[in-house]
């Protein structure tokens, strides 16, 4: 019976499978395709993972060694800093060094041998032309002096005798009463008398000369600077060892100034040009002089003329031998700009100047000199306005190498040099 009953149960349940057979059989089928492809599917998204990975490690190595590339050409330019020049304005002014001197300063000798008896002034002391200084003693010149105004009286004693023989034989002559030989030994032997009186008498104005040296006398108005000498002390004139000075004197109602100026500043020294003389010890003031005149011609060593100034010092505050500031007004401008000394480049070229122009490529430039400035420097040629001046450029730089331009320093608490400050007096004078 049960096996009746499992039949019965199975008929309707195969009439029922009949109907939704298809269903499952497609269903059985789909399942079995989707497991025979699932391994195809990974494999393909593992490739593809694979070809993405290589293609980003292919892109991230590109662009890694594009970076280096980049980094190694960057590398290899040079890096450098730079600024703009200072654009001066007209050049009004020019400062030079220079020493005062007296305007006349003459060193005081003996002229005769003997020992000093006196003397009147000292060191700083104020003397008029014509004052007497010292005394000499020369016993030895006036000895000579006697014993050569005696020769010349014997001469003229000789003289006379001989000239009264002459005249004597001349009167004779004419009665024949002498041979015509004596008249002309007498008259030669007056003639030799005649010449000895001479002699002895030029002997007798040289020794009275000598004798009027014993007196030294002020040549001109001045003021004592230096005394060598002392009561009792042996004076020598020089004829057989070197002459020892015994005072020195120097005019100083004017006094000059000798400067070089620079050959680019040379057309602007004319004579009759204002100058101002500034001292240390005298700060804030100015002493003014006036350019009266120059040598017309440069130095060949220096290539700089040769000019003086001469400044009134009546109150006589000013000293001789003092270093002095000579300002020149010059009447023409002079354009030039300032550069930090740090900027020049000395080479066997020349001096020159680095500039960097717009494809950042180095230029070395050839610049001339004006004014020292201290850490900064004038250029009279050579720079323009709108340069851009390489500081503190590296031995290595050449010309038209490629450079990396870097911020420079920024500048002592912000200042630039005073004097450079002060050389750029015109207001578009700054640097752009």
């Amino acid at each position: 019976m049960p096996t009746d009953v499992n039949t019965d149960m199975t008929t309707p349940s195969a009439s029922y499978t009949h109907v939704d057979a298809p269903r499952h059989v497609t269903v059985a089928v789909d399942t079995a395709s989707s497991k025979s492809k699932g391994p195809w599917i990974a494999l393909a998204i593992v490739a593809l993972l694979l070809i993405v990975g290589i293609i980003w490690g292919i892109g991230a190595r590109s662009a890694d060694e594009h970076q280096l590339a980049q980094s190694t050409h960057a590398s290899s330019e040079l890096t450098v800093s730079v600024i703009r020049p200072i654009v001066t304005g007209e050049a009004s002014e020019i400062a030079l060094p220079g020493n005062t001197q007296a305007f006349n300063d003459t060193p005081i000798y003996a002229r005769t041998n003997g020992y000093l008896k006196s003397w009147y002034f000292d060191i700083g002391a104020h003397v008029k032309q014509g004052q007497l200084l010292a005394i000499i003693d020369t016993p030895e010149i006036d000895q000579q002096l006697s014993q050569a105004k005696a020769d010349l009286n014997t001469a003229q004693a000789n003289f006379s005798l001989s000239q009264l023989t002459e005249q004597r034989y001349q009167d004779l002559k004419s009665s024949d009463a002498v041979s015509k030989q004596d008249v002309d030994n007498a008259h030669g032997d007056f003639e030799s008398k005649k010449a000895q009186v001479s002699s002895a008498q030029a002997n007798v104005k040289r020794l009275e000369d000598l004798q009027s040296f014993t007196r030294i006398y002020a040549p001109f108005d001045g003021v004592i600077t230096a005394r060598n000498t002392d009561i009792g002390q042996l004076i020598d004139s020089g004829s057989g060892t070197p002459a020892k000075e015994l005072f020195h004197i120097a005019a100083i109602h004017t006094l000059r100034v000798y400067i070089n100026v620079p050959q680019q500043y040379s057309t602007a020294a004319k004579p009759g040009l204002v100058a101002d003389l500034t001292l240390a010890q005298f700060p804030g003031r100015a002493f003014q002089g006036h350019l009266v005149r120059t040598a017309n011609a440069m130095d060949l060593a220096t290539r700089t003329l040769l000019v003086e100034v001469d400044v009134d010092n009546k109150t006589g505050e000013l000293l001789p031998g003092a270093y002095v500031q000579v300002h020149l007004k010059a009447p023409n401008p002079i354009p030039s700009f300032i550069v930090p000394v740090s900027a020049l480049i000395f080479r066997s070229a020349g001096l020159q100047v680095g500039v960097v122009d717009a494809n950042n490529k180095a230029n070395l430039v050839a610049v001339t000199l004006g004014r020292d400035l201290g850490t900064d420097v004038e250029v009279i040629t050579g720079l323009n306005a709108d340069d851009r001046v390489i500081i503190n450029p590296p031995d290595s730089l050449i010309q038209g190498e490629m450079v990396q331009i870097v911020q420079p320093p920024a500048p002592n608490n912000g200042q630039q040099n005073p004097q450079a400050a002060q050389a750029a007096q015109k207001p578009g004078g700054e640097g752009k």
